[in-house]
């Protein structure tokens, strides 16, 4: 897999000078409206494309190939932006042929690291979504899988473009939607050119029954309650038994005097 890619901003020099290579391939243009954190990447390989628009490290446009249709990421509420249809991808495949300046310019590589965990509190039989964060690697693209106590898992995900981080590098979610039960186990497998071998995360459900938390501080609340009227009551009979035997004292005493 060979993916070419500019970054907002490069951690090294050298790095920066293979990239510059590529400048008719791959083009990073500052957002009309914000030059100091906006972006535009736009990116290919043998299989993937990308065009995005970004601002403060958030995606608010790009375009997706496999649909044919630009996707607008801002809230309704926002602003109407227009963008262009994009444009830079023919370049960009026929400089993909041209992968032998990469010896004369290696590739810098930037390892990833992942964690994962889930979107929501837990609880048994409650669907929640399990989130893999993938951060810090560089150049793209990423290959994230899934597994359900050690069995391939396709279905139910979901995939990020790619976002450039101010460090240069990028990071990507991948979202697996999850029923979780008791004693699963879950894990999210990242694979990277940078890596010597594939990365894992494992998960395990660690779950509240439904209705388990609030029942139990229910039960512990009457039972306190309970122990605190008869521990009372207790002590008034025992005061008023006291007082009683004082009171039959005080009068004995008064005949004996008389």
């Amino acid at each position: 897999m060979f993916f070419l890619a500019i970054t907002a901003v490069l951690s090294t020099e050298s790095k920066s000078k293979f990239i510059s290579e590529y400048k008719t391939c791959i083009k990073r243009d500052t957002v009309f409206y914000n030059p100091i954190s906006g972006h535009h990447l736009v990116g290919c390989s043998d299989t993937e494309r990308e065009d995005m628009y970004g601002l403060d490290g958030e995606e608010i446009y790009y375009y997706n190939f496999n649909k044919n249709k630009a996707v607008v990421a801002i809230p309704e509420f926002a602003d109407s932006v227009s963008f262009r249809f994009p444009t830079d991808f023919e370049p960009c495949v026929y400089n993909l042929k041209c992968k032998s300046v990469s010896i004369y310019f290696p590739v810098f590589t930037d390892p990833p690291q992942t964690s994962i965990y889930p979107r929501d509190d837990v609880v048994v039989s409650v669907e929640n979504t399990l989130i893999c964060h993938v951060t810090g690697f560089f150049p793209p693209p990423v290959r994230v899988s899934w597994s359900k106590n050690n069995v391939n898992v396709t279905e139910n995900i979901t995939l990020s473009q790619y976002r450039p981080s101010s460090d240069g590098t990028y990071n990507l979610f991948s979202m697996l939607k999850i029923i979780p039960l008791e004693g699963e186990t879950y894990s999210c497998t990242v694979n990277h050119k940078a890596l010597q071998q594939p990365q894992t995360k494992i998960w395990d459900v660690e779950a509240v029954l439904p209705g388990i938390g609030p029942s139990a501080f229910c039960g512990v609340g009457l039972t306190l309650g309970l122990f605190g009227v008869v521990t009372g009551a207790y002590f008034c009979i025992k005061a008023h038994t006291n007082c009683s035997q004082l009171s039959l004292m005080s009068d004995c005493t008064t005949v004996k005097t008389c």
